[in-house]
């Protein structure tokens, strides 16, 4: 008590209690910013989205999906002009220069160490493996059909999702998704004769690996910008995809077209650099879960994309399969929204 008397000025001393408190009232409210703030960086803890950043999440992540259902048609047009090998490569190229140009002017510094595996997961998954893998599979599959298969990322994305990152989503929510993906199996079995082709094969496999670097991403997007995400891994598959040029454009021939140059274009730019940047974006808002699950629209818009650009001819099952996932994209939609707003008001 003298200790205190002789630090506090006399004039103030008969009020001091209730100063005290009052002060010590509003602590439970100032303690709890840190909290909410630093629920990002732990998997399972980032607190579900409100409203207004549900909407911008789900914005975002469509307009990942927008310029990903243009992958497939721009990679059949980068054909024309390139080999596989050398169109993988050279997309990757490119994408790296813009993405280091942009972090070296944006002086963004390094990631953290920790980082670094991930994100070498996300530029084996999105930069080589799945670009790599559906080139090749392009080769004796049309887009259109192509684009059904990949239908199949939304529920591998989110299972990997759902035991990378701890998110729980509903039962609505898993019945939904395997219901777009009983969709997609059937049209594939159906338009095969029952049996799979080698492009097929292709797919598949591109579907693992780019579920893992979709994933991945997701997880790093909470705690760093998904531009730094998808930058940095471009950045480090650069020694890679340069040599892969090297050696892939003597070996293949290359006969440049408008269109051959504007598929390469849109693959580096708008596909591997812009749509990820946006996806992740996306993904950290929402979780990784619900945002995939808009991928199930990515085959209708790819089917679009091949008929106006292609002129490929749709077969009958093919629509109707891409209208059959939509119906399941509004109820995992809808489905994450009720999820998010239990979640919010358990936290109330």
């Amino acid at each position: 008590m003298r200790a205190d008397n002789s630090a506090t000025p006399p004039s103030s001393i008969a009020v001091a209690p209730p100063v005290d408190t009052s002060r010590a009232a509003p602590a439970p409210i100032v303690a709890t910013a840190p909290a909410t703030a630093g629920a990002a960086d732990g998997p399972g803890s980032r607190p579900a989205p409100g409203p207004s950043t549900g909407r911008s999440g789900t914005v975002l992540a469509g307009l990942g999906v927008v310029a990903f259902s243009l992958t497939f048609p721009a990679t059949a047009w980068g054909l024309e002009s390139f080999g596989p090998w050398s169109l993988v490569a050279l997309r990757s190229v490119l994408a790296a220069l813009i993405a280091g140009s942009v972090l070296l002017a944006a002086r963004v510094p390094p990631p953290e160490r920790r980082h670094w595996a991930g994100l070498a997961v996300v530029g084996g998954g999105v930069v080589v493996g799945f670009p790599l893998l559906t080139t090749l599979a392009l080769q004796t599959s049309t887009t259109s059909h192509a684009a059904v298969v990949v239908g199949l990322l939304p529920l591998t994305t989110a299972v990997l999702g759902s035991w990378r990152t701890g998110e729980r989503p509903s039962r609505t929510f898993w019945i939904a998704a395997l219901a777009g993906a009983a969709v997609v199996i059937t049209f594939t079995v159906q338009q095969s004769g029952g049996a799979l082709a080698s492009g097929d094969l292709y797919l598949f496999g591109a579907l693992l690996v780019c579920a893992a670097g979709y994933t991945e991403g997701g997880r790093l997007a909470r705690s760093m910008p998904g531009w730094h995400v998808i930058g940095w891994a471009l950045v480090l598959c650069l020694p890679l995809a340069v040599a892969g040029s090297l050696v892939a454009l003597p070996l293949e021939p290359v006969r440049l077209t408008t269109h051959g140059v504007l598929g390469l274009v849109w693959v580096a730019a708008g596909s591997t650099f812009l749509g990820l940047y946006v996806w992740y974006r996306g993904m950290a808002a929402i979780g990784v879960a619900r945002a995939s699950q808009l991928q199930l629209a990515q085959p209708l818009l790819t089917l679009v994309w091949s008929f106006l650009l292609l002129g490929e001819e749709m077969s009958a099952a093919a629509p109707v399969a891409a209208v059959a996932v939509l119906v399941c994209i509004a109820a995992t939609q809808r489905a994450g929204r009720g999820a998010a707003g239990e979640s919010r008001r358990v936290r109330s």
